[in-house]
C-alpha cells in the first residue's frame, strides 16, 4: 500500500444507541455495517457529502455480523449504490440478512426465554419490520480467510471471530492493520452496562486471536463500549487503547463466567428477581442494569453460559 487509506466514522441516531458505520476511502470505496433502514439516507449520505464523497460510488458493503442494527440498512444502501455494491456477510449470519423472521427466532430461542414478555414476539416482529429496509440475498458469503480487493493495492482480509454471533467477522485493511470488529469486543458493554455474546467460549477465543494474531493498530468498534468506570472508549481506538479494550474484555468475561458457572452449578432458581433465574450471578457481579431493555445482553450472555454448561455436563 503506497499511502494510508482514510477511514471515516459515520453515526446514525437510534433510540439509546448511536449506530456507527465506517467509510473506507479506497479506490473501490467500502462501508462497514449499515445501521437501520433510515441510516443510509439520513446518516451516511450527508456524512459522505461533507467529505466530498458520494454514496452512489460505494462498491463494497461489509457486514461484521447479522444483528438488526448492523444489517438493517443494507438493502437501502445497496439500492443507493444502484445495486452495484457487493454485500458481504459470513455464511453463519446470512439468514439474518435474508429473513426478518430470523431475528424473531433468534429472540425466542435466546433472551426471550427469560424475559417473560407475553408481547415479546410481537415486539421483535415489529422491530424487524420497522428497521430492516428489506430482506435480501448477500452477493458474497465468507467464512474467514478470504482477501477482498478494494481496487489499486488496497486489500481487506476477512477473519472469523465468532462469539457475539456465530458469524461475526473482523475486516482488516492490510498494511495498516485497521481492524473493524463490529460488536466482537464488548469490554463492559454499551448502554446496558453488560457484555453480550451468544457463545462464551468462542467469544474468549476470538478475543485472544485478535490480541495475539491480528494485533490491531487501529480498532473500530460498532458502539462506544465502556471501561470499568463507565466511561466510553469511543469507536476509534489507537493501538494501546485496542490492546487495553481487548484485555479488559477478556478480564470481564472471566468474571462473568465465574459468576454464571457458580449460578449454574448451584442450580437455577426461579424467583421474583428481574434477573431470574440468574439472580445469583447478577448479585455476585453487582449488576443492577435493567435486563429487560433490548438487546438484553445480560440474558443473552447468561443463556450462552447455560447452553455451554449443558453441552459439557
Amino acid at each position: 500500500m503506497t499511502h494510508p487509506i482514510a477511514v471515516h466514522p459515520m453515526v446514525s441516531p437510534w433510540g439509546r444507541f448511536g449506530l456507527y458505520s465506517f467509510f473506507i476511502d479506497a479506490p473501490e470505496p467500502a462501508i462497514v455495517d449499515t445501521g437501520i433502514a433510515s441510516s443510509p439516507a439520513e446518516g451516511m449520505a450527508p456524512a459522505l457529502e461533507a467529505i466530498g464523497r458520494r454514496i452512489e460510488d460505494v462498491r463494497w458493503i461489509l457486514l461484521t455480523h447479522g444483528h438488526i442494527d448492523h444489517v438493517g440498512g443494507a438493502h437501502a444502501l445497496w439500492e443507493l449504490t444502484g445495486r452495484r455494491a457487493q454485500v458481504v456477510i459470513h455464511e453463519a449470519d446470512a439468514p439474518m440478512l435474508r429473513s426478518r423472521r430470523a431475528h424473531v427466532e433468534d429472540y425466542l430461542a435466546g433472551r426471550g426465554r427469560y424475559l417473560g414478555d407475553v408481547e415479546g414476539e410481537a415486539k421483535a416482529t415489529a422491530a424487524a419490520n420497522a428497521v430492516i429496509s428489506s430482506e435480501m440475498e448477500p452477493t458474497l458469503l465468507v467464512r474467514g480467510g478470504e482477501t477482498l480487493s478494494l481496487g489499486g493495492d488496497v486489500t481487506v482480509s476477512v477473519h472469523a471471530i465468532p462469539g457475539h454471533t456465530p458469524g461475526s467477522v473482523a475486516y482488516v485493511v492490510e498494511g495498516q492493520r485497521s481492524v473493524f470488529t463490529g460488536d466482537a469486543v464488548q469490554v463492559h458493554g454499551a448502554a446496558n452496562g453488560f457484555p453480550g455474546y451468544t457463545d462464551p467460549g468462542s467469544y474468549r477465543d476470538s478475543l485472544a486471536y485478535l490480541r495475539d494474531e491480528v494485533r490491531p493498530r487501529h480498532l473500530y468498534l460498532g458502539h462506544p463500549y465502556r471501561r470499568a468506570d463507565g466511561t466510553p472508549y469511543g469507536v476509534e481506538l489507537d493501538e494501546a487503547q485496542a490492546q487495553e479494550a481487548i484485555s479488559q474484555s477478556l478480564a470481564v468475561e472471566d468474571r462473568v463466567a465465574a459468576a454464571a458457572c457458580g449460578c449454574l452449578e448451584a442450580g437455577l432458581k426461579e424467583s421474583h428477581s428481574p434477573y431470574s433465574p440468574f439472580a445469583r450471578a447478577a448479585e455476585e457481579l453487582g449488576y443492577t442494569g435493567d435486563p429487560t431493555l433490548e438487546p438484553s445482553p445480560f440474558f443473552t450472555s447468561m443463556h450462552g453460559y447455560h447452553t455451554q454448561h449443558d453441552q459439557t455436563s
